[in-house]
Parts: structure tokens; C-alpha cells; sequence
């Protein structure tokens, strides 16, 4: 594996601590801070957060400077359920089109991903995850539903949020069902077949992340309420 530079770990430490909810939305990013942690001068930190900026991850702010960005949740449940509907019809798309040599691709990045979630590096899981969809969307055939889809991980990426698969419970039961996905499309298992579960596993994301709302709002509620 190639070695990253000082602006690539500023980027990815500080990305994987906003997903993990480390650093809250909100929160004010100190630049000197994270570069005598990271060892190195205030360019590669702020490279790095200019980075984070364009993936509207970071803003800035008049007299404060960069801070986490709000989260929008709302839309990333929005955005999840739509991503359902068009993986699993690019998925099914796909059924039958891909060759041995990309199930072999598929097949690595399932054993990477669970070898990522072992070691808690979510942010390499994320990517990883990303790279798995795309490498079977992307034979559906169809350039439109192509570019929506990628358009709408970008949208999920930047809006991110607390219920995030990427930092969820639900991660777990997402490999297992990647295995699944891999196990239908080498025996050629039916297009129908074959959309209902890639549509099913990105809704049970968004479920699993509307119920961790609920909750999350639930306790909020709890704590404001005037004790009785």
C-alpha cells in the first residue's frame, strides 16, 4: 500500500473523527492544534481541511474559521431511500453482465471490508463499501442511472449524519449481506431476485439510521423535560 502524505492523514483522521461523531457539528476545527498532533506545519491541515470543505464536511466562519458542518437529516434518510431504488435496479441491470474477473473484484473488497471493520477503520470501510457498489453499478449498462447514483453517494457523503452506516450496528448485518449479493449474482440468481436484496439492503440502513433517530430524539426530549 502506498504511503499517504501528511495533508492525506491530516485528511483522513480528521474526516473519520467527523463520521464518528468525535467531532460534533458545530464544533470549531483548531488548526494548530491538529498539526502539532499530526506532527507537521499548518499547510498540510489546512489542505486537508479545504478537502473537507469541497465534500461540505467543513465550513467556515467569519472571526472562527473552519467548524464541522450541520447535519441534515432529513435528507440523508431521503437520500438513502432514493439510493435503494436506483442500486437495486442498476443492480439488477448488471445480473448476468458481470465477468468472473470483476466477481473476483467483488470478492476482495468483501474480505478487505471485513478485515476494516475488524481493525475500526470505518472511513477505509466506507470507501471500500463505495467501491463495491460502484464496481457493480457501473456494468448496469445505463450512463444516466449511472451518474445519479454516483451523484447521490456524493450527497450521503457530504450530508453524512449520526445514524451513518459507517459507524452504525448495522454494518455488521451489511457484510453479511454483501456475501449474499456476491452469492446471487456468480449463480445467476434471478434480476428480480437480485433487485429486491440490493434494494433491501439500503433501505434497512435507512430504517436501522430513523430509529436511531427516534431514539437519539427520544433522549433529548427526556433530558429538556421538567423533572416531575
Amino acid at each position: 500500500m502506498k504511503k499517504e502524505n501528511k495533508q492525506q492523514k491530516a485528511y483522513r483522521m480528521i474526516k473519520a473523527r467527523i463520521i464518528e461523531r468525535i467531532y460534533a457539528p458545530g464544533q470549531r476545527i483548531v488548526i494548530d492544534q491538529h498539526a502539532k498532533e499530526f506532527e507537521t506545519s499548518q499547510i498540510p491541515v489546512r489542505e486537508a481541511l479545504r478537502q473537507l470543505e469541497a465534500e461540505e464536511l467543513i465550513v467556515y466562519k467569519p472571526n472562527i474559521g473552519p467548524v464541522v458542518a450541520e447535519v441534515n437529516e432529513s435528507d440523508y434518510s431521503d437520500a438513502l431511500r432514493t439510493l435503494s431504488v436506483l442500486e437495486g435496479y442498476a443492480t439488477a441491470l448488471a445480473a448476468g453482465q458481470l465477468s468472473q474477473e470483476t466477481i473476483g473484484y467483488l470478492k476482495e473488497k468483501h474480505i478487505h471490508m471485513k478485515e476494516a471493520l475488524e481493525d475500526f477503520d470505518i472511513l477505509r470501510y466506507a470507501t471500500l463499501n463505495s467501491d463495491f457498489h460502484q464496481l457493480i453499478t457501473d456494468a448496469c449498462g445505463n450512463p444516466y442511472l449511472i451518474r445519479l447514483i454516483r451523484d447521490t453517494w456524493q450527497r450521503l457523503d457530504s450530508i453524512r449524519g449520526p445514524g451513518s452506516m459507517m459507524y452504525s450496528g448495522r454494518v455488521k448485518e451489511s457484510v453479511a449481506e454483501h456475501q449474499q449479493l456476491i452469492n446471487m449474482l456468480e449463480t445467476n440468481a434471478s434480476p428480480n431476485e437480485i433487485e429486491q436484496l440490493a434494494r433491501h439492503h439500503k433501505l434497512r440502513t435507512a430504517e436501522n439510521f430513523e430509529k436511531r433517530r427516534m431514539k437519539d430524539d427520544q433522549i433529548t426530549t427526556d433530558e429538556l423535560s421538567p423533572l416531575e
